[in-house]
């Protein structure tokens, strides 16, 4: 993949609100990536930590209301996704986007067959006509190596395993060829060794298809493992981001630092107590004016609690594309930066 590939998705200062009787959420709080062809940028966060909600924002996934997307903006080959009306957002989910949902026993329709459920896209989107449609999703499901492909077409969901399952929704979001697919934990509820097959095929799927890929996930090995990039989230927005292996060699949010440290270590005595982070996410009823990770960061000092901290490159790329954080902890005090 070449450096100055032009990148297939932008986003830049995404915001979305849930706007409930209760108060407002601010879910999601200017969060800005960059996604180019044949990438895999792994996302990664505690539960509310905005990763789900930031995804399905792209693509008006999210009802509204409650919630609204209302800041930002979401770049696909140049044209802005936040402006595009609900037809043109049709045309874009399942023939430019793929989404890969965590639980396919949900996501399948039950009283669809496997085979329908694949040909829907293939008709509406790329107008083949049934007989057409058959054959590619005969193809799809051998891609996803799924055995004695043509007859499972006439099997419904329930007749699959989970791991089949989730090839399945892996064939339905590939069916149209799409430059990025969203894979929102989609190992999270199958076995240790349904999940490495999985994590195997989509390896195998990106090298021949080359597709651009969001994976979204709590388990930072799988991240480790096919990932070019992480984006760590807290707080609905980004702490630190870049290059997968910088980031795990020399991670630069103490957030980061401490979700590193939880990871079980192979090596070292059994009596070794699992590591934790001391505290709770935060409620986020109002955009944050300070540092969301502050009352649980053993390095918070006073501008910390008082002062939300911009992302800021560590290196000499771009913000986004580098390697980047956003922490008071090494970051300038605000009158030397002034004079830098």
């Amino acid at each position: 993949m070449p450096d100055r590939a032009k990148p297939v998705l932008e986003v830049r200062g995404l915001k979305t609100v849930f706007r409930t009787r209760g108060g407002h959420v601010h879910a999601v709080n200017d969060v800005s990536f960059t996604l180019r062809p044949g990438e895999l940028l792994g996302v990664v966060g505690e539960s509310g930590s905005g990763k789900s909600v930031t995804m399905m924002s792209l693509i008006g996934l999210l009802p509204s209301p409650p919630a609204d997307v209302c800041g930002g903006e979401v770049l696909l080959g140049g044209v802005d996704l936040l402006k595009a009306s609900p037809e043109e957002l049709r045309r874009v989910r399942g023939a430019r986007i793929g989404f890969v949902f965590q639980d396919p026993m949900t996501s399948l329709n039950p009283v669809f067959t496997v085979g329908n459920q694949i040909m829907e896209p293939l008709m509406h989107h790329m107008g083949l006509s049934k007989a057409q449609a058959v054959e590619r999703a005969v193809e799809l499901l051998e891609l996803v190596g799924i055995p004695d492909a043509r007859k499972r077409l006439k099997a419904y969901p329930h007749q699959f395993s989970g791991g089949m399952r989730q090839r399945v929704m892996i064939a339905i979001a590939l069916a149209c060829d799409p430059e990025v697919l969203i894979a929102d934990e989609p190992t999270t509820a199958l076995d240790v060794t349904i999940q490495a097959q999985i994590l195997e095929l989509v390896k195998e799927l990106r090298q021949k298809l080359g597709m651009a890929i969001i994976w979204i996930t709590h388990d930072l090995g799988v991240i480790a493992g096919i990932a070019d990039r992480i984006m760590v989230m807290y707080g609905g927005q980004v702490a630190e981001q870049g290059p997968v292996r910088e980031v795990f060699a020399q991670p630069q949010h103490p957030y980061t630092r401490a979700l590193l440290r939880t990871i079980p270590k192979l090596h070292g005595p059994r009596s070794a107590k699992l590591e934790a982070i001391e505290g709770q996410p935060p409620i986020l009823t109002a955009p944050p004016a300070a540092c969301p990770f502050a009352p649980r960061c053993a390095h918070a000092f006073d501008r910390c609690r008082a002062e939300n901290p911009a992302r800021r490159s560590i290196d000499a790329r771009t913000l986004g594309e580098g390697h980047d954080v956003a922490c008071h902890w090494h970051a300038p005090a605000p009158q030397e930066a002034a004079h830098a």
